[in-house]
């Protein structure tokens, strides 16, 4: 039995259709690269400057909180008690378990830094990790902005 006539062309691709899809695959891709290339329509922003800096050493209290010191001169900076400051909390224990899982030594001290654009970044340099704390929210960066007052403030 012969199969039906329009079965036949139904199968057949129209040689116009692949040829239009292969240009309008092809013309993507150049655009796309020559907006790469001449960065056309991209936006950069330019790193921002650090301002200031901490070197924050965590130590573990017997009752279970936390306590910063400026690694510099030994200066309390905080002491976080337990059920408070959580995300301070569990940022500084995921960079601790970090370093325990790496086998590093956990006195070296974390680097807390504020940007000329306000932000703040902690930055652990035995492990190389760093967070950024503007993609956590401003409640959330302002727990860790508190630890490191304006410059030339008081603390």
């Amino acid at each position: 039995m012969a199969p039906h006539p329009l079965a036949r062309t139904a199968a057949r691709t129209n040689r116009t259709l692949v040829v239009g899809a292969g240009l309008l695959v092809g013309f993507v891709v150049a655009a796309v690269t020559v907006g790469r290339v001449e960065s056309i329509g991209l936006t950069r922003k330019d790193p921002a400057r650090p301002v200031q800096s901490l070197a924050l050493r965590v130590d573990d209290g017997a009752d279970g909180s936390i306590t910063l010191r400026d690694a510099a001169d030994d200066i309390l900076v905080a002491t976080v008690q337990p059920g408070s400051d959580n995300f301070v909390r569990a940022t500084l224990r995921g960079f601790a378990q970090a370093r325990l899982r790496a086998g590093l030594p956990r006195e070296a001290p974390f680097t807390l830094t504020r940007f000329a654009d306000g932000s703040l970044r902690l930055d652990d340099a035995l492990t190389g990790r760093s967070v950024d704390f503007g993609a956590f929210g401003p409640s959330n960066a302002a727990a860790f902005a508190r630890l490191m007052p304006a410059p030339g403030a008081p603390r």
